[in-house]
């Protein structure tokens, strides 16, 4: 495998991972972490692209926020 297919192999994983979790905080996650949020659907589909690329961040304060509940 060359360095070229390596690299989006591992952007895709890393992509896939990050629709999973984006695809899940949307759905269960936001309305249990921030109140202001709850009924507030317009807005949720400009946080994809951010949480597609920040989704170890998320997924970490995400299950902070859920232990201290």
């Amino acid at each position: 495998m060359e360095t070229a297919e390596l690299l989006i192999w591992l952007v895709t994983i890393y992509a896939g991972i990050g629709a999973l979790v984006a695809a899940a905080f949307l759905l269960v996650g936001i309305d249990r972490i921030d109140e202001d949020a709850r009924g507030a659907y317009a807005f949720r589909p400009l946080l994809i692209p951010g949480i597609v690329v920040l989704w170890p961040v998320v997924l970490a304060r995400w299950i902070e926020l859920e232990g201290q509940r």
